[in-house]
């Protein structure tokens, strides 16, 4: 049954009140989130709620609670099954921390983007907080911040190798990866009666034990890894080798008295499961307990998830770990009744703010031998080069976007996901309709870097695949008469990466007038290959030992290399070419006013140096 208030779907309750206006004495599940509740399927707790919500199961939702004060949780009582907890849509710490390790100003999930409104490690925080609450209460914990820590990892905030976040936590069971198949079966089983103890068997997710499994695949232990570096490379090896889900064994790794056990991912989602989950009764709205806006919902709140998953396997992203390899497409039909929707609200003036995925241009990609794909271990279906398994028919994404674009109350569709360049140039057709139509004035792309020998540590394309894409979409654009423009993301200080690389990438930059806005400085973040390679120094799927730019000083110099065109770097680009004994190219990068500013630093070095044997001299 769908509750309505003003023609739209009731939020699930978050208060005593609002679950006995639904008519419940109790809930059957709590969730427990670090975000604010936006009923939108951009986000995964209330996704995940308001789909167990469809199967009848009673649902409430406590956003951002004091995880000191036990009573911000049994607002609506101790629920009948189990309490699930979510961190939110970003790690806790990546949340908190820049990656100098300062404290951030701003929470973009929270109202009004007030910080502080979660606690660290919050995972950890509020499964206590939980067990303070309600004594005798399964606790299951998931969301991107569990799913990433759920094996032993290395912490950039701790500087160690932290225990599976599972034991840490004392939880029940931890379910990994987007969560619905796993969820819904867990809750399933406890509602027939059976116990967490025989629901250890379920895909997607992760169990303590005392003894290990017959079929698991045995990691290094925790205390191992914790010690030795090659021993921690060796458990990414294995493990990254174990997550096709339709042949993957099980992973166990000891933990003191303890086996941590991973069951193999759950199986991707179908089209027709996909459909069905994104035509969910949802308000597109945050709870109307807040009273101002929330950064994240004013950037999706007129955008449309089309598919999830992503085969690009980038050495430092989360998503692939998260979401799966495999796309798993909506409908076009599916899709054009979410714009039908969104075009009913009265605070739509006719954009589309965004199509896509993880990727835009993967929508509707697939294997085009299924059979050998569930046998698959690459890692990335791209790289080092394309797979030739691997369809990349452009047609369904430029037929849904036409799609979308020919609604009658549709003014502008753009895409803002990001997209593989690389596999622009199979895709003549989506690269078209993309520069054509769906730009708002600005690309934004990711080539991280322009030094091959980075993009090969980060499993990205080389240069020369993105210089081709750059004269392309030029191409196009003088073609068409628009005067749009490609922002690149880049990230300074990523493992592999040194001074010298930095600086031909500024100089790549300034060849082919291309200005940064915004530099990612490289943050280890849990449980990706860039971090494991971070923390050993060598890249656990070729052996390779690789450098990585630690100090904080050489931070800063990569970072400015990349924004070379702003005054307030020329004094450390100025530094960088100096160390790297590349002053020649001062002209080059900086023009006439960077030699001008070296020709000040070199007159102020000489007037401080004889000051200070003036100074000496004078000395009685």
């Amino acid at each position: 049954m769908t509750h309505t208030q003003n023609n739209l779907p009731k939020p699930l309750p978050v208060c005593r009140s609002e679950m006995l206006d639904r008519g419940w004495n109790e809930l059957d599940i709590l969730f427990i989130s670090g975000d604010a509740y936006i009923d939108h399927p951009a986000f995964g707790v209330p996704l995940l709620a308001r789909f167990l919500e469809s199967h009848g199961y009673r649902v409430g939702i406590i956003a951002q609670p004091d995880w000191k004060n036990p009573d911000s949780l049994t607002v609506m009582g101790q629920p009948r099954l189990f309490a699930a907890i979510s961190a939110g849509a970003m790690d806790s710490m990546v949340n908190h921390y820049t990656a100098a390790k300062k404290l951030r100003r701003n929470d973009a999930y929270t109202p009004g983007g007030v910080a502080g409104k979660r606690p660290n490690r919050a995972t950890i925080a509020y499964t206590s907080a939980v067990r303070n609450a309600f004594k005798s209460l399964p606790v299951i914990i998931g969301g991107i911040e569990a799913s990433l820590r759920r094996l032993a990892h290395y912490d950039y905030w701790d500087d160690r190798v932290r225990r599976s976040i599972l034991i840490d936590s004392k939880a029940d069971l931890l379910i990994y990866g987007m969560g619905e198949k796993a969820l819904l079966e867990l809750a399933a089983r406890l509602k027939c009666g059976e116990s967490l103890l025989t629901c250890q068997n379920i895909k997607g997710t992760a169990y303590a034990a005392r003894a290990c499994p017959d079929d698991a695949l045995l990691l290094p232990s925790y205390a191992e890894v914790a010690a030795d570096a090659a021993l921690y490379n060796r458990a990414f090896k294995l493990a990254s080798l174990q997550d096709n889900p339709y042949s993957a064994k099980p992973l166990a790794q000891a933990h003191d008295q303890r086996y941590l056990v991973v069951n193999p991912p759950a199986e991707p989602l179908s089209t027709e499961e996909m459909d069905v989950l994104y035509a969910l009764p949802f308000s597109r709205h945050p709870h109307p307990m807040y009273s101002t806006g929330i950064p994240a919902y004013e950037q999706i709140r007129h955008s449309i998830t089309s598919h999830r998953g992503c085969f690009g396997g980038c050495a430092f992203c989360a998503i692939t770990h998260h979401q799966g390899k495999t796309i798993q497409s909506r409908s076009r039909r599916s899709i054009l009744d979410e714009v039908d929707k969104i075009t009913a609200q009265k605070d739509f003036y006719g954009t589309i703010s965004d199509v896509g995925g993880p990727t835009a241009n993967m929508y509707g990609l697939r294997c085009n031998h299924p059979d050998q794909g569930k046998h698959c271990r690459r890692p990335s279906c791209l790289f080092p080069s394309p797979c030739e398994n691997l369809l990349t028919d452009d047609q369904p994404a430029v037929a849904l976007l036409r799609s979308v674009q020919q609604h009658k109350k549709v003014k502008h569709v753009f895409v803002a996901s990001g997209v593989r360049y690389d596999l622009l140039s199979q895709q003549t057709g989506y690269f078209n309709q993309l520069v054509e139509h769906h730009i708002s004035g600005l690309l934004k792309v990711a080539p991280e870097s322009t030094s091959d020998a980075v993009t090969r540590v980060m499993r990205k394309p080389v240069a020369k695949e993105f210089t081709d894409f750059l004269e392309r979409f030029r191409a196009i654009n003088d073609r068409l008469g628009l005067r749009q423009k490609v922002v690149p993301y880049l990230i300074s200080s990523h493992p592999g990466c040194t001074l010298n690389d930095m600086i031909d990438v500024a100089l790549y930059l300034k060849r082919h007038q291309l200005k940064v806005e915004q530099v990612q400085d490289f943050t280890p973040t849990p449980g990706s290959l860039s971090t494991c390679i971070y923390h050993t120094g060598h890249d656990p799927l070729t052996g390779q030992a690789v450098y990585v730019p630690r100090s904080v000083k050489e931070r800063r110099l990569q970072k400015a290399l990349l924004l070379y065109h702003l005054p307030e770097s020329r004094g450390d680009v100025l530094e960088a070419l100096r160390l790297c004994r590349r002053e020649d190219l001062i002209e080059n990068l900086l023009g006439r006013e960077g030699s001008k500013t070296q020709k000040t630093m070199r007159d102020r070095s000489i007037s401080h140096k004889k000051s200070r044997t003036f100074s000496r001299k004078a000395r009685p």
